[in-house]
Parts: structure tokens; sequence; C-alpha cells
């Protein structure tokens, strides 16, 4: 049976995308851009939405020390991309981005563990893409508002996300709750807890089905909402770039640049709150040795996504990139979660669940479409 979760398999096929997407390009002559913004595109789709399998059948606990790790593996990508760009200045304000991905991320471990990879990219997939249409088209945080070409294919986009999300409330995914005692933090002693407790169990395993699935979809909404806002610094700071009187003036509107900021904005914002952490647990956090190196691959996973995606953005609009890898990666985790770890069961459940990511995936190509 292959492993998931083997680190190897899923490096291997880092480097054999990125190797074709260099082939694509050599050979497309007048289409290079086009079809290397594509590629690139593709790319990130495919390692977002897997960017969480390898630790899908391991134990985290509650996720603090996971999220450390994956977020460690993000900032040292980043600074090797950073390096080898060259960058020529560093925007701190880009650093806010990373403080509010790194604060959605905190819900990704207790997400996944209520109601898996499916329902979970996908819903805060349908929550991000609403909350990034919202805020363009209507001009929030100090972001100049964007015209659409066809306002009404856009509206119809985004009320089939909305529309999606409210579906997948109905889904009910199969999830199994890891219990072993095999799973043991490191740095914790079993006489602790109280008397029939493992030491692995984590409040949101403990509670019931139809409580963890609230809790789960309400995360994932909040988690896609901060994810949908992870970007409006950067695009502050080139919305703003042109204005003499701005202090981002002359900034650079080249995506890449603004990467490496964002990262050390998500390191820095996950080692407080690890720190924050193990402060509240009297210096005894729930380390397991096991998530380490997963964390690690997810980390790098979500790196390549990113440069990827941001790449994509100086090939083709980011009003045509964002929508499709927002709702892409959801459909790459549903295919995961439904195919391989067989979450959805049953055949009205599976009927709600696929008119539900049909419904996203429609919105998402509606909103894209009704810019050009």
């Amino acid at each position: 049976m292959l492993q998931l979760h083997s680190p190897p398999l899923f490096l291997f096929i880092a480097l054999a995308l990125m190797v074709s997407s260099q082939i694509v390009e050599a050979l497309c002559g007048k289409s290079t851009r086009f079809a290397y913004g594509i590629a690139a595109n593709m790319v990130a789709v495919l390692f977002y939405g897997s960017a969480l399998v390898p630790v899908k059948r391991i134990e985290t606990g509650d996720g603090m020390f996971f999220q450390w790790v994956t977020c460690a593996a993000i900032w040292l990508t980043s600074m090797v991309g950073y390096l080898v760009l060259q960058s020529t200045k560093f925007q701190p304000f880009a650093m806010l981005g990373g403080v509010i991905w790194a604060t959605a991320n905190m819900t990704v471990v207790t997400v996944i563990k209520a109601i898996g990879i499916s329902l979970g990219f996908l819903i805060w997939g349908s929550s991000s893409l609403l909350m990034g249409w919202a805020s363009a088209r209507f001009g929030w945080f100090g972001i100049a508002a964007q015209g659409v070409a066809q306002p009404v294919l856009n509206y119809c986009g985004a009320g089939l996300c909305l529309l999606s999300g409210l579906l997948f409330f109905f889904v009910k995914a199969n999830v199994e709750i890891q219990t072993n005692s095999e799973f043991v933090p490191l740095l914790t002693h079993l006489g602790s807890y109280g008397c029939g407790q493992t030491s692995s169990e984590f409040w949101i395993d403990v509670v019931g089905p139809k409580t963890r699935r609230i809790v789960g979809y309400l995360l994932a909404v909040l988690a896609g909402l901060l994810y949908g806002s992870a970007l409006t610094p950067i695009l502050y700071i080139k919305n703003h770039s042109s204005s003499p009187d701005s202090m981002f003036y002359g900034a650079t509107n080249y995506d890449l640049e603004y990467l490496y900021p964002q990262c050390c904005g998500i390191f820095a914002t996950s080692t407080i709150y690890f720190a924050i952490y193990c402060a509240a647990m009297n210096n005894r956090p729930r380390v397991y040795s096991r998530v380490v190196l997963p964390g690690i691959v997810s980390g790098l996973m979500w790196s390549i996504a990113t440069y990827c995606w941001f790449l994509a953005n100086n090939y083709l609009s980011s009003v045509i990139t964002f929508p499709i890898v927002t709702a892409g990666y959801g459909l790459v985790a549903a295919l995961w979660g439904s195919l391989v770890f067989k979450e959805i069961k049953g055949s009205a459940n599976f009927l709600i669940f696929s008119i539900a990511s049909c419904a996203v995936l429609a919105g998402s190509l509606m909103t894209a479409i009704s810019k050009l």
C-alpha cells in the first residue's frame, strides 16, 4: 500500500513538477508567459491541496508543536528563496500578512480532526475566496476597489461560493480520532492527567460528533476569512507604491519580493504563540516526535506552492489566479479525503458533497471570468 505520508514521494513530485514547468516554458514559444503561468498555478493548487496529507494519519495532539515546526520550515525555505532572488528591500509591513496567516493556521489541526481534510479545505477555501472577493470588489482595508467587466457574473460567482459553504454544512465526514496510547508526548508525564485519560487526548477528540462538526465548520470559516486577508498588506503596499505621499512609494510590484517578509511574520507569530502555549502548560507542552518530519514536509510543500502562486501572478493577473488557486486546492484536498482517506461515505452524503464542490468550482471560475 502506498505510504502517503512518505516525504520522499512528495519531494519527488515537487521536483518533477518544477522540471515539467520549465519544459513547458521552453516549448511554448510566444505563449510562454501564459503557459508558464498556468503551469505554476497548477503546481500551487496541487501542493496547497496536499500540504496536510503527510500528517493526516499521525497524531498531533493539540497541534501547537506541529504548527511551529511547519512555520519554521516555511521560514527557512523562504530565506533560501530570499537569498537566491537577491531581494533589495525588506518591507516590514508585509509581515502583518504572516501574522494573519499564522493565526488562521492555529485552527488547522482542530479543523482536520473535527471535519477532515475534504470539508476543512473546501470550507475555508470558500470563505477565503469570499473574503478576497469582497475586499477587492469593495475596496476594504485601504485597497483600491476593482471594477469588473461583468458585474452580474461576478455577483453570481460570489453567490455560488456562499451557497457551497452552506451546503458543506450538511455533509457528514467520517473522521477517525487517534486516541491510541502509542502516541505519547515526549515532554509530558502521564501522571499529570486524570485517571482514564490518555495523554494524547485533545479537547476536540472527546466531544460529541455533532458538537465536533459544528466547531470544525465554524473554525474552518474563521480560518478562511483570515487566509483570505493574509495578502491584504501586500496588496496595500502595491496599491500605494505609485503615490508620492505614501511611505511605500517606489515599492516593487513583483510579488515574490514580499514572500520572505510575510514568512518572517509567520515564523515570529507562531513562535510567540508556541511560547505562550508552553507557559500556559507549565513548561510541559505536548511535543510529538513523529510530527517533526511531516511538519517540515508540509511547510516545504506550502512554500513551494506559494512561490509558484506568486510567480503565476507575474504571468497572469492575480484576479485570475486567486479564484483558481482557492477553489483548486480545495478540490485537490477533496480528492485526497474522499478517495484515499474515505472521509465521505454514503450516496446521499456524497451527492451533497459533489454538488457543493461543483458550486465552489463554478463560482470561482465565474468570478475570474467576470473580470476579463
